[in-house]
């Protein structure tokens, strides 16, 4: 049976991907990744683990400084922009994506909860040095616990879901204060004295983003590492943040449902059998078959519509920086739970009923078409689906914004 590809073949020399080719927009490059990447998901996948190489091949690329500011070193992109390159790898491989768009959710923590002074030193080394940024946050997982001492905090205990942090120059961690139980978010060196990186990531999907599990034990956090001025939600801008982890987790979810729907349109005119009651020469051309496209198009259609949409609200509301008020925070919101559920369903039609499409023979194993609907179904459980609708209920019956929070 042929197996799919959607890119072209590798050679022993790949193409060089980096920012000093003559066609060197983000965009480009990213396309360039992903056809590279592409080639080896279905095989990646299987294995799990770290993908190094192709970790390595995005800090070549000069990617990792996509949305840092160009006085500082960076591409200065737009959040438009970056999120055209998340959506563009997922297409490719949703793992690699997920780190790729977390470690710019992380350096986006830095800009919003820390001083001038953290953000911009650690966005001017970021760039020089082209660190990855590992996520040990989690806000569910209260198990790691920060003690105040005389000139600086001591942290204690274990993160789980801490995608990117192996293979990573620097992390966000996050514990409860002992006393206050007020959130404690800080920016540290991975290879800080008492930080452990198990990896145990074992999950059915998203199998390459080494989101397992951080232990800290008794780990030096220093007062200038903290990100508290202004800190976690202290202002409808530093509110942003959760806005720009739900329309990461968004263009994931689209760049899956469009490589799920690329991959059985392959099948379709390619291998698939037209049914014999059917009674046409090929599958193309079966009316149920073509109904059905026309409902994976049209989901897309309106995903991509409403993804760009909110998109383009982040930037407006970024480019407010500390005048944005609470009720343009609002706006953002709403449209930014729009963009994920409508992804997010849109994906599920897609990645369960395109072996409606495709037939029986679409279910061998080499081919691991399931790995759309893995990956997904894994991402999607990030948080329930059933409380985003919920927000939007309150909006359209209440006119009632979604509460500031690490999900919303």
């Amino acid at each position: 049976m042929a197996s799919i590809s959607l890119s072209l073949p590798l050679t022993e020399t790949p193409e060089p991907i980096g920012p000093d080719l003559p066609d060197a927009s983000p965009l480009s490059i990213a396309r360039r990744l992903a056809k590279r990447f592409a080639q080896t998901a279905a095989e990646r996948d299987a294995r799990g683990g770290t993908p190094k190489a192709e970790r390595d091949a995005l800090r070549a690329s000069g990617l990792l400084a996509l949305s840092i500011p160009t006085v500082h070193g960076g591409l200065g992109a737009t959040w438009r922009t970056t999120l055209d390159v998340v959506r563009t790898l997922a297409r490719a491989d949703s793992s690699l994506a997920h780190v790729f768009g977390f470690r710019h959710l992380m350096l986006a923590t830095v800009r919003l909860f820390g001083s001038p002074a953290q953000w911009q030193a650690l966005f001017e080394q970021t760039s020089r040095h082209r660190w990855f940024w590992g996520n040990a946050l989690n806000p569910l997982d209260e198990r790691t616990i920060g003690h105040a001492r005389d000139a600086w905090f001591e942290f204690s205990g274990q993160k789980s879901f801490c995608s990117g942090a192996l293979d990573s120059e620097m992390l966000i961690v996050c514990a409860r204060h002992a006393e206050t139980r007020a959130y404690l978010v800080a920016a540290v060196p991975t290879q800080r004295s008492g930080i452990s990186i198990a990896d145990d990531w074992n999950n059915f999907g998203q199998r390459q983003t080494d989101s397992g599990s951080v232990t800290l034990e008794q780990v030096r956090v220093e007062h200038h590492e903290l990100l508290a001025d202004p800190g976690p939600f202290s202002s409808p801008f530093a509110g942003l943040r959760p806005l720009i982890a739900q329309l990461i987790l968004t263009n994931i979810y689209l760049g899956i449902a469009e490589a799920a729907f690329d991959d059985a349109r392959h099948y379709t005119l390619n291998e698939a059998r037209p049914w014999p009651a059917s009674k046409v020469a090929s599958t193309g051309e079966d009316p149920y078959i073509l109904s059905q496209y026309g409902e994976f198009w049209l989901g897309l259609e309106a995903a991509r519509a409403l993804a760009d949409r909110a998109a383009a609200g982040l930037d407006k509301a970024w480019s407010r920086g500390t005048r944005l008020a609470a009720n343009e925070r609002g706006e953002v919101a709403l449209t930014v739970a729009s963009a994920k559920v409508a992804a997010a369903q849109t994906g599920h039609d897609i990645c369960t009923r395109m072996f409606d499409v495709t037939g029986a023979r679409a279910t061998h194993g080499e081919l691991r078409l399931d790995r759309h609907w893995r990956n997904l179904r894994t991402h999607t459980l990030h948080d329930p689906l059933a409380y985003k609708i919920r927000e939007i209920g309150e909006w359209a019956l209440n006119r009632t914004y979604p509460t500031p929070s690490f999900y919303s």
